[in-house]
């Protein structure tokens, strides 16, 4: 498809989203999700700017999605238009049964496409968060490989797996398809493990 004949395609958020993306210099690389329903991950998350690209990136590709974010930021004005724009309020500070609840989505809803940043912080984490994996299990949903790669100055889904339920090897598909990709803060991006109370069953 040529770019004229794309950008014809794209509604006028998505043609503004796409001019901003350029004039920044960034391209977006975009492999379609395999099925209506699929837990999305993001890495690596090391800066306040991942979020704004990966809007822009969202917008021209056309995929609709929520994410996942930190109950606290859904107060106001910004947490109304959070919400809005597909926020779901997570509360890390205990076990609510958040992937029970977005199981029960996943089976209610014809189409539903979820992110996470399995690291949960812009911080260096030891470790990943396990929810988005034992989601994609539960849901029996593809996972896609979302990713803001500063170096190259590229972001989006370049590619999805269906998990095995092997946590090893899982990983290790997951860790090959980051290795290279490079946050705005490469110091911050965390390792690409579980800790071992976290580990899927």
């Amino acid at each position: 498809m040529s770019a004229a004949t794309q950008s014809l395609r794209l509604g006028v958020g998505a043609r503004v989203s796409a001019v901003l993306m350029k004039l920044a210099g960034w391209r977006l690389v975009f492999v379609p999700p395999p099925a209506p329903k699929s837990v999305i991950i993001v890495y690596p998350h090391t800066s306040n700017w991942d979020f704004v690209l990966g809007l822009l990136a969202r917008s021209v590709a056309g995929i609709r999605c929520h994410f996942a974010a930190k109950d606290t930021l859904f107060r106001g004005v910004f947490g109304r238009w959070l919400a809005r724009v597909g926020g779901i309020p997570v509360n890390r500070r205990e076990a609510t049964g958040f992937v029970a609840q977005l199981v029960q989505e996943f089976a209610r809803r014809g189409e539903f496409h979820v992110v996470f940043t399995p690291e949960g912080t812009r911080g260096r984490a030891a470790h990943w968060k396990s929810g988005f994996y034992r989601l994609a299990l539960a849901a029996h949903v593809p996972l896609g490989l979302g990713f803001i790669d500063y170096a190259r100055r590229e972001a989006g889904i370049g590619g999805w797996i269906d998990l095995a339920g092997d946590e090893e090897s899982d990983l290790a598909r997951i860790r090959a398809f980051y290795a290279g990709k490079r946050g705005r803060r490469p110091d911050l991006a965390g390792p690409i493990r579980f800790p071992a109370q976290e580990r899927a069953p």
